[in-house]
């Protein structure tokens, strides 16, 4: 019973959340009057995820049956994300549809797209009221963060570790769960100040500047420009944003390092040291590329490298330019990018740098295996922020586990776009890519005009990505089994 009514509980809170969240774009109406006319629009669903959510947890409450008791604790937890996702998708796409700024698919494709901080758009950013440019940019910023983790920074329970793990936070900070999400939060939101007031610096406007930091910080890539960064042309711009994007696609948990100032421990990190690796061979590689294929100075060459790389490696999706006269080479290196994604237990999505780096470690382990001595042992580890981490058995299995499943399901997605979107193979891995790593990149395939089934495509892959493949699983096997609970038995149906 009591796991029951802990499971009621967190989901009125997810919903109240969620329906505070929905209402915080109203905050610009001050400043920009003319888009007082919509305000039903935000006005409505937050209203209805709120009393919503005020009526489960009076519900939970008073009590019910007890469905979730053979369930274990994973998917207990698994379920419980995947409903605040789906309740948050529907409830941010709810807006668009009410002030009839789009269709509901294209709804549903904007919110996906920005609670799971992909970037992919199908608006025109040119005509779109600045309230809806908010709430797109304020719903990568929380989607960065997570909702469990946003709920556990208020009210944490019994069952707040498990939700904390099940949405992708795989370190804790503080030796109180609390206190890690209001660390992580602090953290997230001293970059949010710095990163706007650096923009504003640059001569951007300030909303413009707070957008552009909450997407950079949630890597996430929305931009009130149809050209996106590259439209201002500013190096200042471009430098603070490339900043903002490896520190979005860092884990938290070296960021608390360099907070602290511990600059050796944090460099140390397996996965700092790689991510800077992939730089420093693929960027002068891109810019090479560039510079050759495009007929540019290799200064402007390795300029546009670095920021695009960046952004595909963070998974941000920002781009200084079109990728329509780009070389195949340069292109494959930006595939290549949104595949291994950013860092482990960060804003960024993926495969994630710490997987790519241990599967390269676990490949380079059998080649010297079999050239070594039958007798040698090895030891091998990876050093995390919180030390020596060994490389056993059981971390291999998950990390290959995962690895498979995502390559495998990048095929999938990728044939699907060549079907749906009538497109060529690079540019369908493109997309697909970019959609399942969350980064919001596109070579041209996703706009206003794209069509139903392309965009549920590409939608399949951002939730899969974000909630990284096995939450969604467990989540979906966990619903049906508690479905199948509730249903009331029929003999004569089973005979």
């Amino acid at each position: 019973m009591a796991k029951n009514l802990s499971n009621c509980s967190d989901y009125g809170k997810l919903m109240l959340l969620v329906g505070i969240m929905i209402s915080v774009p109203l905050l610009v109406l001050p400043f920009y009057p003319e888009d007082a006319r919509y305000a039903l629009s935000f006005i409505i669903p937050a209203l209805f995820s709120i009393f919503s959510g005020i009526i489960v947890c009076r519900l939970g409450k008073k009590g019910g049956t007890d469905t979730t008791a053979r369930q274990s604790a994973m998917q207990r937890s698994s379920l419980t994300v995947l409903f605040a996702w789906s309740w948050g998708i529907v409830t941010g796409a709810a807006p668009f549809v009410l002030a009839r700024q789009m269709s509901v698919v294209q709804a549903l494709f904007e919110s996906v797209s920005g609670w799971t901080t992909t970037g992919l758009s199908v608006m025109d950013v040119s005509t779109v009221p600045k309230i809806f440019l908010f709430h797109r940019s304020f719903m990568q910023f929380c989607g960065g963060l997570g909702f469990v983790l946003m709920m556990i920074m208020l009210i944490s329970g019994k069952q707040s570790m498990s939700l904390f793990s099940a949405e992708g936070h795989p370190d804790k900070l503080m030796p109180n769960l609390k206190k890690t999400a209001r660390t992580i939060f602090i953290m997230y939101s001293g970059f949010l100040v710095i990163g706007t007031v650096s923009y504003c610096f640059a001569d951007m406007s300030l909303f413009e500047s707070i957008c552009h930091a909450m997407c950079s910080l949630s890597t996430g890539g929305f931009s009130t420009r149809l050209g996106s960064i590259g439209e201002y042309n500013n190096l200042p711009v471009e430098i603070i944003t490339i900043i903002l994007m490896l520190i979005g696609t860092t884990n938290f948990a070296v960021l608390l390092l360099l907070t602290k100032r511990k600059w050796k421990q944090a460099f140390r990190v397996s996965e700092v040291r790689f991510m800077i690796g992939l730089l420093l061979i693929f960027v002068p590689l891109t810019a090479f590329s560039l510079s050759g294929s495009l007929n540019i100075p290799i200064t402007e060459g390795f300029r546009r490298s670095l920021f695009d790389v960046s952004s595909a490696l963070s998974t941000t999706g920002y781009s200084s330019m079109s990728y329509s006269a780009w070389p195949d080479f340069a292109i494959g290196i930006l595939i290549l990018m949104m595949l291994v994604g950013g860092g482990m237990g960060s804003t960024a999505g993926g495969m994630k740098m710490t997987r790519v780096y241990l599967m390269l470690r676990l490949a380079a382990a059998n080649v010297r295996k079999r050239l070594s001595p039958a007798r040698r042992i090895d030891t091998p580890y990876y050093i995390r922020a919180q030390g020596k981490t060994p490389i056993d058995s059981g971390l291999a299995a998950d990390t290959t586990g995962f690895t498979v499943c995502y390559l495998g399901l990048f095929l999938i997605g990728t044939f699907l776009l060549t079907l749906t979107a009538d497109s060529s193979l690079t540019e369908a891995a493109f997309e697909f890519a970019s959609a399942l790593g969350t980064v919001g990149l596109s070579i041209g395939l996703t706009g206003p005009d794209t069509n139903t089934a392309t965009l549920l495509v590409e939608m399949f892959g951002m939730i899969l990505g974000r909630l990284e493949i096995f939450i969604v699983v467990t989540g979906i096997v966990s619903g049906m089994k508690t479905f199948h609970r509730l249903m009331p038995y029929h003999p004569e149906v089973h005979r």
